[in-house]
């Protein structure tokens, strides 16, 4: 591949990328989305009365949680009482009138217990004049632990780490944790009544279901204990996960336990929630960018869930069918997908889900000319690495060997860190603090007039028929 065309394409893809992050734009989102009314505070359009002896409480939980507060505190100005924002470590900014506590992410710790009991101390006493604001973006579940009784904050932790290693969804996640935690599903709109409840959300979840945006905590939950005790099972963690847990949750499934709220819950009348940026959202925007950078673009989906390393050879072969046939759009080319892979571990190596979908995508990709595979988290984090993701190319396995290093090897070992640092296709970002699941961009350059080829079709003619 020229050099210039590698470096294009790489810089387009970077430039690409910025433009979905500032669609998403969490202050943005609240700005548009929040407005200061006569004696009410008006959220998408939808007013919510507020005496005067009423207050207005607002509670930031979620990786995008500061600059949500932010916009929030610009906005309402002296009309907030008291905020309170709950992020994670390396994602807080300095807020004028609210306190700011950061927490452990993927997996819950101390600092976010701590969290958890500061939301219940500023919800006690809520009264049906206050309204509490609640400012939700991915990451929200492992911030915010709130273990029921009898489960301790330790017990919790390897029941996600389990959670997290087995490959389980978002969805298989939090359905677990909503039925092991106090706030979940549903459980702060329990902690908040009989105040309204008025909810603004960062999705970071394929196909946007509230309930599971941060484990839903201010809507109602549809899933059950029996839920959450067949996840386990469909994981194979039934007998590894503490026993405090499998006991809760089959106590649970036998009606021996109140489950979370349900829709029609009397406790959802005073609280209502929006849905205020999408990975849609931004894949729009990424690719209008792209059109303004000259190429076509094209959305594959934004709910793209499966293996990572299946999901990289499945975008490298269509970069490839691009190439050869112009399908499913003729190059200059972006195709644009969103969504959220999963990575079953098989080793113990360094990585994260787009690290390893890169690292896949460049075997597809070996000797290609003319392409670039961009896969990155909005967040600006990938697994347990300081990376966003990675921009892999036809050369990427080439630089890796001349280095010494074994490719096949560090894929099978989930060690795609190491590589993608070696060989230079590690995409850094830091916190973008906002949160709408990852973005994968593949470019595909246009090719030179003269060299293009022409397919032609020979007519075949019916049998029994004249020519």
């Amino acid at each position: 591949m020229a050099l210039a065309t590698r470096d294009r394409l790489r810089r387009d893809a970077r430039d690409i990328f910025r433009a979905a992050l500032d669609a998403v734009d969490p202050f943005r989102v609240v700005k548009r989305s929040l407005a200061v009314g006569r004696a009410a505070v008006v959220v998408g359009g939808h007013r919510f009365p507020v005496a005067r002896r009423g207050r207005v409480l607002a509670i930031a939980i979620g990786k995008a949680a500061a600059p949500m507060l932010a916009a929030a505190e610009e906005i309402l100005g002296d009309r907030l009482d008291a905020g309170l924002c709950v992020t994670k470590r390396g994602h807080a900014l300095p807020l004028g009138r609210s306190r700011v506590m950061e927490a452990g992410h993927p997996v819950p710790d101390e600092a976010g217990l701590a969290a958890a009991g500061e939301v219940e101390r500023l919800l006690r006493g809520a009264t049906r004049d206050d309204l509490v604001l609640v400012l939700l973006s991915g990451g929200g579940s492992a911030l915010l632990p709130a273990p029921v009784p009898g489960i301790t904050l330790t017990e919790k932790q390897a029941a996600t780490s389990l959670l997290l290693a087995s490959g389980a969804d978002i969805g298989e996640m939090n359905c677990v944790r909503k039925h092991l935690s106090r706030l979940k599903g549903g459980g702060l709109a329990r902690a908040a009544a009989p105040a309204r409840v008025a909810t603004i959300v960062l999705s970071d979840v394929v196909g946007d279901p509230l309930d599971v945006i941060a484990s839903g905590p201010t809507v109602p939950d549809p899933s059950s204990f029996g839920d959450a005790l067949e996840v386990l099972r469909r994981r194979g963690l039934v007998d590894r996960v503490p026993g405090t847990v499998r006991l809760r949750l089959l106590a649970g499934a036998r009606g021996e336990l109140p489950d979370t709220p349900k829709p029609g819950d009397p406790l959802f009348r005073r609280c209502r929630a929006l849905l205020g940026a999408t990975n849609r959202l931004a894949l729009d925007a990424a690719a209008r960018r792209a059109c303004a950078l000259g190429y076509r673009p094209l959305v594959l989906t934004t709910t793209l869930t499966g293996e990572a390393r299946e999901i990289g050879g499945m975008l490298a072969a269509l970069a490839r069918e691009v190439r050869s046939s112009e399908r499913p759009v003729a190059p200059p080319c972006c195709l644009l997908s969103g969504g959220e892979p999963t990575v079953t571990l098989r080793g113990n190596g360094k990585g994260g889900r787009n690290q390893e979908l890169a690292l896949a995508a460049a075997f597809g990709l070996e000797k290609l000319p003319g392409v670039a595979l961009l896969a990155a988290g909005t967040d600006g984090t990938d697994g347990p690495t300081d990376a966003a993701g990675a921009i892999c190319d036809g050369d990427t396995l080439a630089r890796a060997r001349a280095d010494g290093i074994d490719p096949a090897r560090h894929l099978e070992n989930n060690d795609a860190y190491p590589l993608l640092a070696a060989t230079g296709d590690l995409l850094i970002t830091g916190p973008t603090r906002t949160n709408v699941m990852d973005l994968h961009a593949v470019l595909v350059a246009g090719v030179p007039r003269r060299t293009r080829r022409t397919v032609r079709f020979r007519r075949i003619r019916r049998p029994g028929r004249a020519g």
